[in-house]
């Protein structure tokens, strides 16, 4: 049986690891804040966001 510290420090990785996957896809799915320019088939598009 593996020594508990080893046990703990796994599991802790572990969060660690979760926690920041789960602030970069927040990140990701944030909009943007202020003015987006779209420049695409349909033309020029200006938001103001």
């Amino acid at each position: 049986m593996p020594n508990r510290n080893v046990l703990y420090l796994v599991i802790a990785a572990l969060v660690v690891i979760a926690g920041m996957l789960g602030y970069n896809l927040y990140q990701a799915n944030k909009q943007p804040e202020g003015l987006q320019i779209n420049v695409g088939p349909d033309g020029l598009k200006i938001q103001n966001k």
